[in-house]
């Protein structure tokens, strides 16, 4: 009994020096983080932020690869067949991680392909209205839709994306019933909106920053718990009166489920040093979003609190996927 006890104690010590060993020896060539949109959103803005910044501390370059299309799936499945060595992971968004899930019954990954690395940057939606609709806050929407049922319509990058189930919460909250105009991405939608053929959308800051600052268009609301530094003067949906709807979106970075855990904890702990280093929270700031590090078992919590929370939502809506 002994000598098995024994035996078993080296191999944990061996197992410990090994796994040791390979997050010292970690990364020893360039690693690549896959992106499920096209350029220009926030998923990419937080993913190459992010490769910028742990270049210099990882000491190995960081290439973001956007992989855009299937609600999330194409790069999903790229990083689920990829080798779990740690050089190639998913910065995910989280309305394909925990509201894609509930759409369809087929599915080409699932949460137990991954595991969670880090959260990085976190954003709600904000409520975005065109030039010259005659509202200026979100009582008044609320009051023009009733007055007007069936008339207003909002774009979304998708059906079944968050920006759709954001604008069914909105409904079923405010009592009120508009029209939802699917788009390709954030891209087309946001140039309708200035255009004036769509009268509202719901996105992260990022994107609408430069339009919103030159008077284009008009903040109703932050669909989070608390106002963002750069609107400062623009209310909470919860201050506006509709406290449940809320609507905090996620980018966090995710690894193949076989990673070993020495990769996947040091991958943590650098992102921890990067994300909550004052340049790259004052860098969040600017765009509209937060910079906000969750480890892998806060990450995890927040997936499984999310998919429960979305499920309900999607299925009162009758949102099912293109």
């Amino acid at each position: 009994m002994q000598r098995i006890r024994r035996s078993l104690l080296a191999l944990a010590a061996l197992s410990a020096i090994s796994g040791a060993a390979l997050a010292q020896a970690y990364p020893q060539k360039p690693i690549t983080m896959v992106v499920p949109t096209a350029t220009g959103g926030t998923t990419d803005l937080s993913a190459r932020m992010l490769a910028q910044a742990l270049t210099p501390v990882l000491g190995q370059s960081v290439v973001v690869d956007n992989k855009g299309g299937g609600n999330g799936a194409i790069a999903a499945g790229i990083v689920k067949r990829a080798p779990a060595d740690g050089y190639t992971l998913l910065m995910q968004y989280s309305g394909y991680h925990v509201i894609s899930p509930h759409l369809t019954k087929a599915h080409q990954w699932e949460q137990a392909d991954f595991q969670p690395v880090a959260n990085v940057i976190s954003a709600p939606q904000i409520i975005v209205v065109r030039e010259g609709l005659p509202v200026k806050t979100l009582a008044e929407l609320i009051a023009y839709a009733k007055a007007n049922p069936g008339k207003l319509n909002y774009a979304s990058s998708g059906n079944g994306s968050l920006q759709h189930v954001t604008g069914a919460m909105l409904e079923q909250q405010g009592g009120i019933k508009m029209v939802h105009v699917p788009y390709k991405g954030t891209g087309p939608a946001l140039q309708d909106l200035l255009g004036g053929q769509v009268d509202l959308t719901f996105g992260t800051a990022p994107p609408f920053m430069p339009h919103i600052q030159a008077g284009k268009l008009r903040v109703l609301a932050v669909t989070g718990k608390q106002r963002l530094p750069s609107l400062p003067d623009v209310p909470t949906t919860a201050e506006a009166g509709l406290p449940k709807v809320d609507a905090t979106s996620w980018f966090a970075l995710f690894a193949p489920a076989a990673t070993p855990k020495a990769v996947v904890d040091k991958l943590a702990a650098d992102a921890r040093t990067v994300v909550q280093s004052a340049e790259f929270r004052k860098k969040a700031e600017e765009q509209g979003a937060t910079a906000d590090y969750q480890d892998p078992a806060q990450l995890g919590a927040k997936v499984k609190a999310d998919l429960a929370g979305w499920a309900g939502v999607v299925k009162s809506a009758r949102i099912e996927a293109e």
